[in-house]
């Protein structure tokens, strides 16, 4: 079995900064990690940048979709805030 795949990058909040299952709305400088398991769900976590703790995004793990594109359209969703969630994949 292979290793999941996985993309992490920085990425600033932007105004409501993004929605999290544990602890609702979190904002300021994010590390968002997007992992892509062997089942084809796509799972997205974000941290305060430097923390320890990972959270939940909202709507996360998605079905399926292209796994780095996912990961470019949630930092988009994050930098642009509002509560940001998991982007759903293109149907």
């Amino acid at each position: 079995m292979s290793a999941p795949r996985q993309w992490q990058d920085e990425v600033p909040a932007g105004p409501g900064g993004a929605m999290t299952d544990e602890v609702g709305v979190i904002t300021g400088p994010l590390t968002l990690r997007t992992t892509a398991g062997p089942d084809g769900k796509v799972a997205f976590e974000v941290q305060y940048t430097d923390a320890d703790e990972w959270y939940t995004l909202t709507g996360s793990p998605v079905a399926h979709g292209d796994p780095h594109a996912l990961h470019r359209a949630a930092l988009a969703a994050i930098r642009a805030g509002g509560g940001a969630q998991a982007p759903a994949p293109p149907a």
